[in-house]
């Protein structure tokens, strides 16, 4: 587990270098033009909707590890390129590259670990990658900041190379690491006569379906906000520079490195839907906080910090939900579809940050108020539709310290009840 760990954060460490400077790179530095800059990230997101619906059969198949490292080389030979690209076609082509390498490493990882943990383990497992890999992505940013110079081609050319080179250090990662199949929660999935395997028994899974319809609520509201819609509504509404939006950013990731294990805490002996459904509420306020920095009448100041809280109070809730969520994606799995369950999911998380950013960004510049309105709404569904799916969850899938319990309490294994847990 500490080896995939490791290479998943030195793999967020080589992004970091790169992803914030990924649009000057293409638009200014190579001189292609903002079209061609946007057509570049297009083709990035792109190419994860296209590789990911067939990710998780091979995953079931061939296993995480082989996927994992192919996919590590793909994205290393796309950095490389990019890096190099001075065309047109030739930076569609390697941001493709990327893209669809980059998208592939998510649930091979996922399911990595899922082999690597116990239901009674895996909580912290997924908070421990996301405290990682986040703590990666700032480190690398932040680094890379101070390499780049857009006077200078080179440097973002030795940012890219860095980048492969963390990929092939991913790769070699781990072919190092020796995987066991580890248990999985009992009657994961209803047996009433659904398909062994396939996007048909995913689909007859109704705790999943609810799950997918949340997850991309979760992430189009939050994540496909960030770099988009609530920046635009920041600048055009409240008035924010772009050196406060760094700061907010800053906030976001400083929230989740420190709370993280001490949310953690929290999290391990309260039900799932729960934290999920108070995840929803922190956002509500969180939006709540941004329309009072841009619709309120406080002083600029005032209207920083809250729009700065918002950020905060966003990693916040992206801290519950890394020890909650993800690990529930592979409890729900039944044996041999933890890779296409892990896939499917993020295939909904691909969709939500492609549509958050194309519905959130014009509104968030010009509709201000029906921004926040919309977004307050988002988040209080997140908080219906929690306990919506709370319903549908086995006990232990739904808070698995039960699982500890009935060990203490029956002397041996643990086993999931099949009646149903209340959100």
């Amino acid at each position: 587990m500490r080896r995939i760990q490791a290479g998943s954060a030195l793999s967020a460490f080589g992004i970091g270098f790169t992803v914030p400077f990924l649009y000057v790179y293409v638009a200014q530095v190579r001189d292609l033009g903002a079209s061609t800059a946007g057509i570049v990230l297009a083709a990035f997101a792109m190419a994860a909707l296209i590789v990911l619906p067939i990710t998780g059969r091979v995953i079931d198949r061939r296993g995480p590890l082989p996927v994992l490292v192919g996919a590590a080389v793909v994205a290393s030979v796309g950095a490389v390129a990019l890096g190099v690209a001075a065309s047109e076609t030739t930076a569609i082509l390697a941001a493709a590259l990327l893209g669809a390498g980059t998208a592939v490493m998510q649930p091979a990882l996922a399911t990595m670990i899922v082999w690597s943990s116990t239901p009674a383990t895996r909580t912290r497992s997924f908070a421990m990658q996301f405290f990682l890999q986040n703590l990666g992505l700032g480190i690398g940013g932040l680094i890379g900041g101070q390499i780049v110079d857009e006077h200078r081609p080179s440097s973002f050319t030795l940012l890219f190379s860095i980048e492969s080179v963390m990929f092939l250090v991913l790769a070699a990662i781990a072919l190092t690491v020796r995987l066991p199949h580890a248990p999985s929660i009992p009657d994961a999935m209803p047996t009433d006569g659904a398909p062994r395997g396939g996007m048909r028994a995913l689909l007859k899974h109704k705790a999943m379906v609810q799950l997918c319809v949340l997850g991309f609520v979760l992430f189009f509201a939050c994540y496909g906000q960030f770099e988009s819609g609530l920046s635009a509504y920041g600048v055009e509404a409240a008035g924010i520079s772009p050196s406060t939006l760094g700061i907010a950013l800053a906030a976001n990731t400083a929230m989740i490195v420190l709370a993280q294990f001490a949310v953690l805490k929290f999290v391990e002996r309260r039900k799932r839907s729960r934290v999920i459904a108070s995840v929803g509420l922190i956002w509500a306020f969180a939006w709540i906080l941004a329309g009072y920095a841009g619709l309120g009448h406080g002083s600029q100041a005032m209207a920083t910090a809250a729009f700065v809280s918002t950020y905060a109070l966003f990693g916040l809730g992206e801290a519950m939900l890394s020890p909650t969520v993800a690990p529930l994606v592979a409890d729900l799995a039944p044996g041999g579809m933890v890779g296409q369950y892990n896939s499917a999911f993020a295939l909904v998380k691909q969709l939500a940050l492609a549509v958050g950013p194309a519905v959130g960004g014009p509104m968030g510049a010009a509709l201000h108020a029906p921004y926040i309105v919309t977004f307050v709404l988002f988040s209080l569904g997140i908080t219906v539709l929690a306990v919506r799916m709370g319903r549908q969850l086995t006990p232990v899938q739904n808070q698995p310290s039960l699982a500890k319990s009935q060990v203490v309490a029956q002397g041996g294994p643990a086993t999931a009840e099949p009646a149903t847990a209340n959100a």
